[in-house]
């Protein structure tokens, strides 16, 4: 598997700070999955902000892990299986729609609904919903805006 080492370095340092900052999100394998999402990385992205947290609409399941990083271009979902192979999942700005934060006793989810699909994105620590939903925020608005129709007169 062939991925840009420098790409790599800044996506593994950054989520390990998110794990550091934010050690009750459930995720596993951080490394292997950095990998995926290096590897995916075009040569004009530039990682904006990274979090982990499960790609799954159950709290119970706590086997699949991703990365999920925000590039100046297009939202970068990566797992990497145990024995071979890998997922990955991309979210361009146009194909975005609504995002949803819901918070529960132990954990919060993020409802990413695009066009194709509703990604779900679980047991994240609670006192981390605010800044991932700021940041996933922030970003679409400013990339939507490149998607916009001028208004005719």
């Amino acid at each position: 598997m062939k991925y840009n080492k420098e790409n790599f370095n800044d996506i593994y340092s950054r989520v390990k700070e998110f794990k550091k900052k934010y050690p009750l999100t459930i995720a596993w394998r951080l490394k292997e999955h950095a990998k995926i999402c290096a590897l995916h990385m075009n040569p004009d992205e530039v990682v904006k902000y990274v979090f982990a947290s499960q790609k799954n609409d159950n709290p119970f399941d706590i086997f699949t892990t991703y990365i999920i990083v925000l590039t100046n271009k297009r939202i970068l979902l990566g797992s990497k299986r145990v024995f071979f192979g890998y997922f990955f999942t991309a979210i361009t700005p146009d194909m975005f729609n609504d995002i949803n934060v819901k918070m529960g006793l132990l954990w919060g989810k993020i409802t990413i609904d695009t066009i194709k699909e509703i990604v779900y994105l679980s047991n994240i620590q609670r006192e981390a919903l605010p800044e991932i939903e700021t940041s996933i925020t922030q970003y679409m608005m400013k990339e939507k805006q490149k998607y916009r129709k001028p208004e005719s007169k």
